[in-house]
């Protein structure tokens, strides 16, 4: 028997924070304790907050280490690797790496990256390589043609957990401000604005063709497979509905208030980014996370882009008294939440009988700082 005691903890639980020990047997939580554990060979963490380890539902991050600069691209194995360490090292355990399937205007390459990105994930898992747990979570682009083909090949891999609608077109959801695709095109071509129009014009055309056919093969996808939906960016009231027609039960970073409000009527779960709170807005202009969080309209926050930013946020809002939210309830919406809604039963809380993913946190000037971290009793980090 491998036995672990962590004790002299402030150990947030999903309801309420409690001083004592938390015991770890074979990797399992085996008990909480309200004392002090005199048990030879207990770890004293002096204080620190015992959480369980992070459950990341969306993470883009990866491919940032596919592509560290313009132009360049790492091995992939490697750029695996070192995207694992900035994952484990921002205290998630468990992460759903955000794969983009099909390519957009702006990525193109990304038809041809997703096989070796899920390839250099399945292999660097099995040989024991990382140390977090790695899913996948393919984010499906419906204005390519080729996303039904790439869904096929890499659907039924075991690592998939996840699929999210996306339609990434100037003048809709994310990038509704279309003037900002034309002051951009201007400047890449050098032609004027009346013929950037007329050639953004034939663009769109061509791509809104082809998206609600490729958009109904996602969906029959997903529900073949049993797999949870997440609808990505919806910017009206309009598109919750036609999400939730479908069987999509999660919004994924609304871009408006409305949508958001919307999703919460239909019921859905609403998921937000936690670097758009720690920023204090959208990087894109769009709604601010703090908005829809003043009106509890956000159930899961995700790192999106920074893998660090959940630990972060969860101590910012926290101390935030216009949120009306504790620390269990913030460290809920990127743990037990989450991995429910992924499909996790396992893990996500520190409960007897779950994975013993945890992390132990420091308070430095009321900055988060990660001591270790441990997933299913081993010290990883």
């Amino acid at each position: 028997m491998n036995e672990l005691i962590l004790t002299g903890a402030r150990v947030v639980l999903d309801d309420a924070i409690i001083n004592g020990s938390v015991q770890i047997v074979d990797g399992t939580i085996a008990s909480i304790d309200m004392e002090r554990s005199a048990v030879p060979g207990s770890i004293d963490v002096a204080g620190d907050y015992i959480l369980p380890g992070l459950v990341d539902a969306h993470t883009d991050h990866l491919e940032k280490h596919v592509f560290p600069r313009a132009h360049v691209k790492w091995d992939m194995l490697r750029a695996v690797m070192a995207h694992d360490a900035q994952i484990i090292g921002g205290g998630v355990t468990t992460v759903f790496d955000s794969l983009c399937v099909g390519a957009t205007i702006k990525n193109p390459e990304r038809r041809e990256i997703l096989g070796p990105m899920i390839d250099a994930l399945e292999y660097a898992g099995a040989k024991g390589m990382m140390r977090a747990e790695h899913l996948v979570h393919l984010r499906c682009e419906i204005t390519d043609n080729m996303t039904p083909a790439l869904i096929a090949e890499n659907i039924d891999r075991d690592i998939v957990r996840v699929i999210s609608i996306m339609e990434h077109i100037p003048g809709k959801r994310q990038s509704h401000d279309v003037s900002n695709y034309l002051d951009r095109r201007m400047k890449e071509t050098g032609k004027d604005r009346a013929a950037v129009e007329e050639e953004t014009r034939e663009l769109l055309e061509s791509l809104e063709a082809s998206s609600s056919e490729v958009r109904h093969l996602v969906v029959e996808f997903a529900k073949t497979r049993g797999l949870p939906m997440f609808s990505h960016d919806d910017l009206t009231v309009e598109h919750i509905r036609m999400a939730h027609a479908e069987g999509v039960r999660v919004a994924e970073f609304p871009v408006s208030i409305e949508a958001a409000r919307e999703a919460r009527a239909q019921s859905m779960l609403i998921v937000a980014g936690a670097p758009n709170v720690l920023r204090g807005g959208s990087q894109s202009g769009n709604v601010a996370v703090t908005e829809l969080l003043a009106e509890g309209l956000v159930d899961i926050l995700t790192s999106d882009y920074v893998p660090r930013s959940m630990l972060d946020c969860a101590f910012l809002l926290a101390n935030r008294p216009e949120f009306d939210t504790d620390l269990p309830s913030a460290v809920r919406m990127m743990t037990s939440v989450p991995a429910r809604v992924c499909g996790l039963d396992d893990r996500g809380e520190i409960l007897p009988g779950l994975r013993a993913d945890l992390i132990r946190v420091h308070l430095a000037e009321n900055i988060p700082v990660i001591r270790s971290v441990w997933r299913q009793g081993l010290l990883v980090n």
